[in-house]
């Protein structure tokens, strides 16, 4: 898991999303979302037994995959 220089600034700007806000926000399912996570293809954070995601993860992974399919 690589860290972001965002991660590694102020944590109270850092806006962290649930699977669910993921999976909505990519249009995907809850369980590609966590295959993600699992696959360590997007930065997660794990919070008891549930993850939270930084929203700039989101839209790094959306950017570079953009990148490549183009």
């Amino acid at each position: 898991m690589t860290r972001s220089p965002q991660v590694d600034g102020d944590l109270a700007d850092v806006r962290f999303l649930t699977v669910a806000e993921v999976a909505t926000l990519m249009r995907v399912s809850k369980m590609t979302v966590y295959r993600l996570v699992h696959n360590g293809d997007l930065t997660a954070v794990r919070v008891g037994r549930s993850f939270r995601v930084p929203e700039h993860a989101v839209h790094e992974y959306l950017r570079a995959a953009f990148d490549e399919s183009a």
